[in-house]
């Protein structure tokens, strides 16, 4: 009997051992254990693999392949693309240097400052979100240009904004906004204590400041820096607007592409941009997670200490108001600059600008820009809370990878993704949709070549583009919630689909409706990844934008943009009163009343 039982388990642990070592069989004892999960696992791996990491290996594919080696020593050999490279990495470096200067600025201010009108400050801050990428680049022209109504008008100088200058000002502008949240949670953060210690102690405010506040916040600066260096060396609109002479890697991707119709020779260039950024992402992510500043074992006490030297508040003040009065300045160019004839010449009151856009072609943009928008905004956020959800409360292999292949959608420039796809989707299709009419999917082009474009493929990019700021927030959310209320829920029998729903969600509101709003912000205002997927039967507002940019047609693109922002601030608004308010069950489960 002894014997028989021995080898009853002996055999048994010959089988679990053989079951471990199957993927097939450790599958399907997953599926049996927990289909939901393995379900929605297997769906999401599928999705992030098909829609963020197949098209960037198509693009390193078509870089490496036999065609595409040759151009590699061609252009890394000639002057002129030496230039561009140099162009590109000196300009993501200054944007990084003065975006996270200005972020660091407004968030002390913010913070530490005791001095009026923060919340104006705030709001001011905020809005580059909300703004099609080079809305800032035009009115700035229109202000500060060769015939500038400010510059030339006031000062009677004939200013050449166009350039690094003028690039390094207008994206330092229109990215600031992530240093500055970064910074300013970061600041919040911090323990009053250490700084009453500090002062107990007899330190200045400066030695305190230098020693112990600034420390701490390294990683922080140097995480905004990275990040801004990579929204940098991705953006394409503000250089195609305002670049001139000084030419970077985006643009000449997009050159390649719409003015030579050299899809290889675009890859190899988007190989070539991957590098640093892929590179910068990594170190940042590297930093962020091996840096460790631990500033609180428990709730933070104390009462938070700001700065009331006046040499010190009145001039941080000053140059903060002073920042902000510019952004109300161009902004407020972009609101005249579309009532009146002729921006910076002509200021006639006239509504021309608005009937072109509203019942021209316009119309169109708009209601395909919105639309589309509006799909991918809830498939954003969703997909992102429960990659999220499955990040931080599930235990699986390829965990960390399912997170680092999800974050790809925003470290991989805009315009890496778009050639991705035109090098791996080349399929036609058509939809007709109610109110729509036909929408092209997957277009036909010219030589019988097919050429992916159109509604389908703008909501997948809109979706991977936005998907790793739900995935942050929902993480950063989870993070502090206590798994035992989600245990009490599966105890008390429950599904893990209905405590997700029930329980989890609700808790995790606030970061939702954050996914949410950056997720339709971004997917009205992107222009970089979908530029190469617009088609004659899909139309984009921020193309049309680009168009009549560089047309010389600033009134029709300043008229776009007040159409494009008033959307984007209804749509928020909307999504305040739909999901915003705190219901009494999840006060209820905040306050432990479960």
């Amino acid at each position: 009997m002894v014997g028989a039982a021995l080898i009853t388990g002996e055999c048994h642990l010959q089988v679990s051992a053989a079951t471990q070592k199957n993927p097939i069989s450790r599958l399907w004892i997953a599926l049996k254990k927990d289909p939901l999960f393995s379900i929605v696992l297997i769906f999401m791996l599928i999705f992030v693999f098909l829609a963020i990491i197949l098209p960037l290996l198509s693009m390193i594919g078509a870089s490496i392949s036999e065609k595409g080696l040759p151009l590699f020593v061609s252009y890394l050999s000639s002057p002129v693309y030496q230039t561009i490279i140099l162009n590109t990495l000196v300009m993501g470096a200054l944007v990084g240097l003065v975006g996270t200067i200005v972020g660091f600025l407004f968030a002390f201010v913010q913070v530490k400052l005791n001095v009026p009108f923060k919340r104006f400050m705030h709001i001011i801050a905020l809005i580059p979100v909300i703004s099609p990428p080079f809305a800032v680049a035009t009115a700035t022209i229109v202000l500060f240009g060769r015939n500038g109504s400010i510059s030339r008008g006031i000062f009677g100088v004939r200013y050449d904004i166009y350039g690094l200058d003028g690039l390094t000002l207008v994206m330092s502008l229109s990215f600031f906004t992530i240093a500055y949240l970064n910074l300013a949670g970061m600041m919040r953060a911090l323990d009053p204590a250490l700084d009453e210690a500090a002062t107990n102690l007899g330190a200045s405010k400066w030695r305190i400041f230098r020693t112990v506040t600034l420390p701490m916040l390294v990683p922080g600066l140097a995480s905004s820096f990275l990040l801004l260096f990579v929204e940098a060396v991705a953006d394409l609109g503000n250089p195609l607007v305002l670049g001139g002479n000084y030419e970077v890697l985006a643009t000449r991707i997009y050159v390649t592409v719409i003015g030579l119709y050299d899809t290889t020779g675009a890859a190899v260039l988007s190989f070539i941009l991957l590098v640093p950024s892929l590179t910068v992402f990594l170190v940042q992510r590297y930093w962020v997670g091996r840096a460790s500043v631990v500033s609180v074992t428990g709730k933070p006490s104390g009462t938070p200490q700001t700065i009331d030297h006046p040499l010190v508040r009145w001039p941080l003040f000053a140059i903060v108001m002073g920042m902000c009065l510019l952004i109300v300045l161009i902004y407020g160019t972009i609101i005249h600059g579309a009532f009146v004839q002729v921006p910076g010449v002509r200021y006639d009151f006239t509504l021309d600008h608005f009937d072109f856009v509203i019942n021209g072609i316009g119309a169109q943009a708009m209601r395909d820009t919105t639309f589309l928008s509006v799909i991918a905004t809830p498939v954003a956020g969703l997909f992102g809370m429960i990659i999220a959800y499955l990040v931080v409360r599930k235990t699986f292999r390829g965990r960390n990878l399912l997170d680092f292949g999800t974050m790809l959608g925003i470290a991989v420039p805009g315009t890496i993704i778009g050639i991705g796809y035109v090098l791996t989707f080349n399929s036609p299709m058509t939809l007709n949709l109610p109110f729509l009419g036909e929408i092209t999917v997957l277009p036909q082009i010219a030589g019988g070549r097919a050429f992916l474009g159109g509604a389908l493929a703008i909501v997948i990019v809109y979706v991977v583009r936005s998907m790793p700021a739900a995935l942050r927030t929902g993480t950063a959310a989870l993070s502090q919630i206590d798994p035992s209320i989600e245990e009490a829920s599966i105890s008390l029998g429950a599904d893990n689909a209905m405590t997700f729903r029930r329980i989890t969600l609700p808790l995790i509101r606030p970061a939702f409706l954050a996914g949410l709003i950056y997720a339709f912000a971004r997917s009205m205002t992107t222009i970089s990844a979908v530029v190469f997927l617009t088609t004659p039967n899909t139309k984009i507002m921020t193309q049309q934008i680009l168009n009549e940019v560089e047309n010389g047609r600033y009134g029709n693109a300043f008229a776009y943009c007040v159409i494009l922002i008033a959307i984007v601030m209804v749509a928020i608004g909307v999504m305040y009163l739909a999901i915003g308010s705190t219901t009494g069950a999840e006060r209820n489960l905040r306050g432990g009343g479960l």
